[in-house]
């Protein structure tokens, strides 16, 4: 069986059975590796991709419930010659120490930039609270929100 979704804009197929982890298929199949393995329990965050413009966990997310669906991952997002606001902005406030939990915080934070433009600290904080890091970069990582924020002319 082949089934097909939708992945940064593109149709992409899978021969991938439809109660298999999109997160499986996004790394061995389509080839974005993006999105990581971290608990496999939809707890870490670092499987965060958007579905939908929501952040959702790719580790728990089965593809055969994606029908109509748009997924984006970091990958979706910019290149390596023109990034995204949120990729450079966490690039030039270095707030990736191992760089594991990253793709996850980005993709969750640009669903918040989307929803709220101007998000507060306080804000930025509670939308990713669900994600784990141990480098201890949070506060590099909230700054990059914020930048990113203000130099997408949304604060």
């Amino acid at each position: 069986m082949t089934m097909t979704l939708r992945v940064n804009g593109a149709v992409r197929a899978t021969p991938a059975e439809p109660d298999t982890p999109l997160l499986y298929v996004l790394r061995n199949d389509l080839e974005l590796n993006g999105a990581k393995f971290g608990c496999g329990l939809a707890q870490c965050g670092a499987c965060t991709v958007l579905i939908n413009g929501k952040p959702a966990r790719a580790c728990v997310t089965a593809i055969g419930t994606l029908a109509n669906a748009e997924i984006t991952t970091l990958e979706g997002l910019g290149t390596i010659d023109k990034p995204h606001p949120l990729q450079k902005a966490f690039m030039d406030e270095q707030a990736a120490q191992c760089g594991y939990c990253v793709n996850g915080m980005i993709m969750s934070a640009k669903a918040l930039l989307d929803a709220n433009p101007r998000p507060s600290e306080a804000q930025v904080k509670e939308a990713l609270a669900a994600h784990l890091c141990r480098c201890g970069t949070h506060n590099r990582i909230v700054g990059a929100v914020l930048r990113a924020s203000r130099e997408m002319g949304r604060t």
